[in-house]
């Protein structure tokens, strides 16, 4: 099957015929219908986040299944899913105590001395992310897998799998933002996008987004921002804080740098909560004013891939998609082949898209 797969750091990933092995007892291999490309992958290639290579990345996928192991008993053949890098193993503290997200699905692994899921001769090809996804087909333990309804489109579905999850779960697991309450959304790119939406659905009172790049502030709006600030012409921070006569009940920072972590929690009112989505690469720190914190009771949370639940919360955001309330087809700027998945970084790059969807199909 072909793959894209990540030689070295800072260089175009490398479309290759690799091999999949058969399923183990409690893995499933899948079609890969469509993968959107995430600014995850971006760090990965750019070794923000050192994975090692040859690795194929990609982790927002959606697709059908094509077999299963013996003793798979949640999904078979023909099923249509979802798949998330958020693999939980179902018996360690976490999962037991409901956050399932935080598990990191270590015992979903095969075995060190096992031969490797993916790999190319007798070279092994490094699974990214518990997923895999730049490839036609993906193997992967069960519990990195949620069953949907076949009406979805896959494409659609696709984004579900991280970006969506990550900024409707922060608005509505992790903030809990209650309606009536007002927030403002850091980053307009598709973590931000959904994040927007999430307060939204919640029923925020006030969502404000913030960018540089008009088109996104301008899709913000349709999405549910009831405002919109250019960062790259005026004071975010002065502008939000104007606005809303104090600050809001919650910030979203959804980018991933010290400069708007720092804005995200001067943006928030006395006794409020800031959020942060986005990923800041390994090594990078930042500072923030504890006085600030303690004199104003702020809050400063992070919330790893939306908090969710994914096999309780992907479903509901199907069914937000289908009944209306999620957007999803505004947020597809591009559909690229495997082929051009390279395009896609480029594109991330230069700030032209929301979301970029590789198709398979």
């Amino acid at each position: 099957m072909k793959a894209a797969v990540l030689r070295a750091y800072n260089t175009p990933l490398e479309i290759e015929d690799v091999q999949l092995a058969d399923p183990g007892p409690h893995e499933v291999r899948v079609h890969t219908s469509a993968c959107g490309v995430c600014h995850s992958d971006l760090h990965c290639l750019e070794g923000a986040l050192p994975v090692p290579p040859p690795m194929v990345l990609g982790h927002e996928p959606a697709g059908i299944v094509e077999a299963v192991g013996s003793e798979v008993t949640y999904v078979q053949p023909g099923d249509h899913v979802i798949g998330c890098l958020s693999a939980f193993c179902g018996a360690c503290e976490y999962c037991l105590r409901g956050e399932p997200n935080l598990c990191g699905g270590e015992a979903t692994n095969r075995a060190p001395d096992a031969a490797p899921r993916i790999s190319k001769g007798d070279e092994t090809i490094h699974q990214f992310a518990h997923l895999s996804a730049f490839a036609e087909e993906m193997l992967v333990h069960e519990n990195a897998l949620v069953k949907i309804k076949e009406e979805m489109p896959l494409e659609q579905a696709a984004l579900i799998g991280c970006g969506v999850t990550t900024g409707l779960g922060a608005a509505i697991n992790t903030a809990n933002i209650r309606p009536g309450q007002t927030a403002v959304v850091i980053g307009c790119g598709g973590v931000g996008l959904a994040a927007i939406q999430g307060c939204h659905i919640a029923g925020a009172a006030r969502v404000i987004a913030v960018d540089t790049v008009p088109w996104k502030l301008e899709l913000a709006q349709k999405l549910g921002a009831s405002d919109g600030i250019n960062a790259k012409e005026t004071d975010a921070v002065a502008a939000v804080l104007e606005a809303t006569g104090g600050g809001v009940d919650f910030s979203f920072e959804c980018i991933g740098t010290p400069g708007t972590c720092q804005q995200a929690a001067m943006m928030i009112r006395k006794g409020g909560t800031c959020v942060l989505v986005g990923v800041v690469p390994i090594g990078v720190g930042v500072e923030f004013q504890p006085l600030d914190l303690v004199l104003q009771g702020k809050t400063i949370v992070g919330s790893m891939m939306g908090s969710n639940r994914f096999r309780i919360d992907m479903p509901r955001y199907v069914d937000f998609y289908l009944d209306g309330r999620l957007k999803l087809d505004e947020m597809i700027s591009t559909r690229l082949s495997l082929e051009e998945v390279n395009t896609a970084f480029e594109k991330m790059k230069a700030g032209e898209i929301a979301r970029s969807v590789i198709s398979f199909d």
